[in-house]
Parts: structure tokens; C-alpha cells; sequence
């Protein structure tokens, strides 16, 4: 049956998909986004008792209520200085060491930071480092938060596919993740560089940056460098705001060796919270 799964989202027009998900989640018509919003919070059971407004009349569209902000408080950060937070609500698909340049992505199957990246020269800077993957399911919250703190450096966006980024999808689709449309986002720190990759998935109309606002789709689909320095370097700290998806994706973490010790209790299936410590900063 995952075969047949696959097949379906191969045979759908994704991008026109994604374009047509794009105008009607940001309809404005009361009577039809409070409509999506609550057979949306039923059929995912999703908890509004954390959103910031009241659910559906305090949201003026579905993509308004989907990116919800949450009230405060409700997402602390660990305290502990040298803490590594999570930087998504979701659940942890892989976690581990990069070793000879590859991630895994599901049992038996891997793929290369220089494809993720979309830069054979990043390879080296990453390899024998850590990576953590969370996966963001529909009902989770949106939000995607510096997991520790940096300046940005520069900013890629890849062109590529749109299949789902779920479990099924990642045990059955070689090089998923590299193969996807994606952003990544890198940061520096006195000592080393990390990086956090928003990878696009179907559905997904765009992705939005604390600095730059709505960064998908970009037409033509070309790969596209933004580079920050002097006063457009931005600087986050950990638990600041980094973006957010319009429908749901995958977040993918990079540290290089000696960076960050993750914590060992985060196997495949675990849940996160954003604030949660997923690792200790190496000093």
C-alpha cells in the first residue's frame, strides 16, 4: 500500500496544488475560514486552548490561524545556559552523528549534507558533527524557533520537489529530504556555524523568515543566495522567532564536530515541545 501512496503524490499536479492551497487558505470571508478552521481543528484535534486569539473568529484566514502565535508562556526555555532547544513542537524522525558527509533519513537509507545544502563545499564543515530532524504534523504549532543563539550568515533557497515529508514517505522515497524544495538558513557563533533547513512539502504553499518575510515560492524556480553582512546581519537569540510554514514540513538541524552533544533519549518517534532541550552547547 505505500507503493500506491507514493504513486498518488507522484501523479498529482503538486505545484499547481500548492498554489491553489495558497489563495484558499488565505480567503477572507468569515463565513469560509472559520469553516476550514474548525473541520481543520476536528479532524486533526488540534489544541486551541494555547492560541493567542479565540479560535476561528480571532483568525481573519485559514493561514492566519495555521501560523497562530501561542500565549505567552506557553513554550519556556529550558534555563540552562549551554541548553540546545528545540526549535519546533513536532516529532523527532532521526537524530544522530554525520558520518562521511551522510544523514539518515529513515532504516537503511541516508543522504548527503552537500545535497540538503545544495553546496559540495559545506560537506566537510558538517561531517562527524550532529544533525536532528523533527517532522511537524498538521495539528502541531507552526512556529520555528533559533534553537541556540547566532547571527545569520546566508540564506539558500533549493528548488525541488513537494512530496509529503511524513514517515511513510521518508521509509520509501530515497534522498526525500535533499530532494524536496527547501531554505536553509545558516548562523554563526564566535566558535562555529550551524545550520536549520525548512524543507517544503505538499501542501506547503511557502515558507517565511522572521527577516525576509514570505521566501517561497520564488519564481523561476532557480536556486537563489542571500548573503548578510554589517547591519542586515540579524541576530537571534535561543528561542527567538526564526519563521514558520504556511502548512506543515520538516525541520532539519546541522552542527559541526564538537558543536553540540545531543541528548540521548531522542530516538525516532519522540514528541518535542519548542524550549525543550534536545542537547548541551559545547563550550
Amino acid at each position: 500500500m505505500t507503493s500506491v501512496y507514493i504513486l498518488f503524490q507522484r501523479l498529482l499536479p503538486r505545484f499547481l496544488l500548492g498554489r491553489l492551497v495558497y489563495r484558499l487558505s488565505r480567503i477572507r470571508t468569515p463565513w469560509f475560514k472559520n469553516a476550514l478552521i474548525r473541520g481543520f481543528v476536528r479532524l486533526y484535534a488540534v489544541d486551541v486552548s494555547e492560541a493567542e486569539r479565540p479560535v476561528p473568529e480571532g483568525y481573519s484566514s485559514f493561514n492566519d490561524f495555521f501560523t497562530r502565535r501561542l500565549l505567552p508562556g506557553t513554550r519556556p526555555m529550558d534555563p540552562a545556559p549551554d541548553c540546545l532547544c528545540s526549535p519546533a513542537d513536532g516529532t523527532v524522525q532521526q537524530a544522530g552523528t554525520i558520518r562521511d558527509g551522510r544523514l539518515i533519513q529513515a532504516k537503511g537509507m541516508h543522504y548527503t549534507v552537500a545535497a540538503l545544502l545544495g553546496d559540495e563545499r559545506a560537506q566537510s564543515d558538517y561531517d562527524g558533527g550532529n544533525f536532528l530532524t523533527v517532522y511537524l504534523a498538521p495539528h502541531d504549532y507552526h512556529r520555528v524557533h533559533a534553537p541556540a543563539a547566532g547571527r545569520l550568515r546566508r540564506m539558500l533557497y533549493v528548488p525541488g520537489d513537494r512530496l509529503a515529508v511524513n514517515r511513510r514517505t521518508a521509509m520509501a522515497v530515497p534522498g526525500l529530504f535533499a530532494g524536496n524544495e527547501r531554505l536553509v538558513c545558516e548562523f554563526d557563533t564566535p566558535d562555529w556555524t550551524f545550520s536549520v533547513v525548512l524543507v517544503g512539502a505538499l501542501n506547503v504553499s511557502s515558507i517565511s523568515t522572521a527577516w525576509a518575510g514570505e521566501v517561497l515560492p520564488v519564481e523561476p524556480r532557480w536556486p537563489r543566495r542571500w548573503l548578510y553582512s554589517g547591519q542586515a546581519r540579524v541576530a537571534l537569540d535561543r528561542g527567538d522567532y526564526l519563521g514558520h510554514f504556511n502548512l506543515g514540513s520538516t525541520v532539519i538541524l546541522l552542527f559541526p564536530p564538537g558543536a553540540v552533544a545531543l541528548a540521548p533519549e531522542l530516538s525516532p518517534g519522540r514528541k518535542l515541545r519548542v524550549g525543550e532541550r534536545v542537547g548541551q552547547l559545547i563550550e
